[in-house]
């Protein structure tokens, strides 16, 4: 078999030898490139006599995926794979596997991150201080006894509950399936509608589909507290950003916090979340972090080597 890397997986290269070794062992040949390139004429050149190919981020289109001719299998280092034609994938055979659980912690730590920055008007009170100013209008609100709104129970939105729990958060949520988990940790399940009514702060961990696109609509919005704040960790057109943007500045809501975007960075400048006031945006690095960039490097090749063993595991298609 033959294994291509088409982009950098953001640890070092003594990293990747060592796990692409196993491989090799076993006599398959592995072949790295160490730059992201986006032209499909360039990733297809790349590909087309690949067995397996890793990615990330990187888009890999129905064009894409139907010239590469050999291809059997694409292991994704991203929890997501909306990036990817999976239809093209399902039709020609093809097996995609993401790489699951290796940012639950950094994810959930800049969740909470946001949550404070919001409430307590960090950047604000930064540039304030930097410009010999007082706290005059800068006083923010506690997390402790607001109730905390989840909107999906994975590890990632379960691991931001434990952490909630912790500043003495009350814990609601809304998830297509309930875990008992979940309610051991002590949140209650309610309907979407109950979640964005009664929250102070409203978290979104689902991923990006179909059924979740604008999942939380101008209709959902506009039920939230005037107090309350919006966290959006998990992916951009989950959210309606203009009707987000718009209930900030009519002040129906208080603030939000933002790393992920209908786009990847950079972030045209007329995008509505980008003037909205008490908003703190990040430019989608929650899941970036040393740590969680090893565990997912681990984590890409066991899917691989899994695979050759024909225990495939991680399976999205």
């Amino acid at each position: 078999m033959r294994v291509v890397m088409l982009e950098p997986l953001s640890v070092e290269k003594e990293i990747i030898d060592n796990l692409a070794a196993k491989i090799e062992k076993e006599g398959h040949e592995f072949i790295a490139y160490d730059d992201r390139v986006e032209d499909e004429d360039v990733i297809i050149e790349r590909a087309s006599d690949a067995d397996v190919v890793i990615i990330t981020n990187l888009s890999l289109s129905e064009r894409v995926i139907n010239a590469c001719s050999n291809l059997k299998m694409i292991s994704v280092a991203f929890t997501g794979v909306d990036h990817i034609a999976l239809e093209a994938c399902k039709e020609g055979g093809i097996t995609v596997c993401n790489a699951p659980g290796y940012s639950t912690h950094s994810v959930a730590e800049l969740t909470i991150g946001l949550m404070i920055s919001v409430m307590r008007n960090i950047v604000s009170c930064d540039v304030a201080t930097r410009q010999g100013k007082t706290r005059e209008g800068l006083i923010g609100n506690e997390l402790h006894g607001k109730t905390l709104g989840i909107i999906g129970t994975g590890a990632i939105g379960l691991r931001v509950a434990e952490i909630g729990r912790a500043f003495g958060c009350e814990l609601i949520a809304y998830s297509r399936t309930e875990k008992e988990k979940a309610k051991e940790l002590g949140i209650t399940y309610v309907d979407l509608d109950t979640v964005f009514t009664e929250s102070d702060i409203v978290s979104v961990h689902v991923p990006h589909t179909n059924e979740t696109e604008e999942l939380v609509s101008k209709e959902l919005i506009d039920l939230m507290k005037e107090s309350s704040i919006l966290i959006n960790t998990a992916r951009g057109p989950i959210v309606d950003s203009e009707a987000l943007a718009s209930a900030l500045r009519e002040g129906k809501v208080d603030g939000a916090g933002i790393d992920v975007f209908e786009m990847e960075p950079p972030i045209p400048e007329d995008h509505p979340l980008l003037d909205a006031p008490n908003t703190v945006v990040a430019p989608h690095v929650a899941f970036a972090t040393p740590e969680a960039f090893y565990k997912r490097a681990e984590i890409v090749f066991d899917n691989i080597t899994s695979w050759l063993k024909d225990e495939p595991k991680n399976i999205m298609v």
